[in-house]
């Protein structure tokens, strides 16, 4: 088990209960804080989640800006690396 903070930069959060955000990251060993997150509510892609994670957002996909949120770790499925510069278009 890590301790302390581990600073995960901007990534996709996949969460147990369908939930998915996408925003700059850190964890330490109770939660996961996305900043400047939003809710990926359609990923509006041809090749799953990994297409949004390599090539940003499509015209399809529907993003919902929702501050800073707190996940519980245990909530965590898994974090997917994108480009912070891939989503600000």
């Amino acid at each position: 088990m890590r301790t302390g903070t581990v600073t995960e930069g901007y990534a996709i959060v996949v969460c147990d209960k369908g939930f998915v955000y996408v925003g700059e990251v850190r964890c330490d060993e109770r939660w996961c804080i996305v900043e400047n997150a939003h809710n990926i509510r359609a990923w509006g892609t041809s090749k799953g989640l990994g297409q949004l994670a390599l090539d940003g957002p499509t015209d399809k996909t529907k993003l919902d800006a929702c501050g800073t949120i707190r996940i519980p770790i245990h909530s965590l499925i898994t974090l997917m690396d994108t480009e912070v510069a891939k989503w600000q278009r």
